[in-house]
């Protein structure tokens, strides 16, 4: 009997377990560090004042990234994708909602979806899960800032 194993999608370059991103949203891009966390299925950002709201029948989100080293966070409004319910050790489930992020990692700029959450509790402001890192990053758990985000404005990649 022959058996055939078919070889996962080439990743495009080896990548720390944490690295800087940039995040190209309203046209300027903010950088943070990222934990890239291949135990998580999905990716999380750090935001405070978010503010769910409906435009032309749509719903969006108004919000602003934690951490992004400007002395006043400019407030963002994304369309969200979705909501998703995210189970807590403790409690009630969080019901976040999703968006679509032009993210640069290493030279890579693609649009990923990232859910919003208070993470102020936590070392790193965007965690990338396993979604986002798919057919982009071997994860390294041994290095740590291996690329720095060398991305153009402009187009996003799959």
């Amino acid at each position: 009997m022959l058996c055939l194993l078919a070889a996962p999608a080439a990743a495009r370059g080896v990548y720390g377990w944490v690295e800087f991103a940039e995040l190209h949203l309203d046209g300027q891009p903010l950088r943070l560090k990222a934990k890239l966390d291949t135990g998580a299925r999905s990716s999380s950002l750090d935001a405070t004042d978010i503010t769910p709201f409906e435009r032309d029948g749509r719903r969006w989100v108004r919000f602003r990234v934690s951490r992004s080293g400007l002395q006043e966070a400019p407030l963002m409004e994304q369309p969200v994708v979705r909501y998703v319910r995210i189970k807590r050790h403790s409690g009630p489930h969080d019901r976040r909602p999703v968006i679509h992020l032009p993210l640069c990692l290493g030279d890579e700029l693609r649009t990923v979806e990232v859910n919003l959450t208070d993470r102020g509790r936590f070392i790193y402001p965007l965690l990338l899960g396993r979604k986002a890192l798919a057919r982009l990053a071997v994860v390294d758990p041994a290095r740590t800032f291996v690329r720095e985000p060398r991305c153009q404005a402009g187009a996003t990649g799959e």
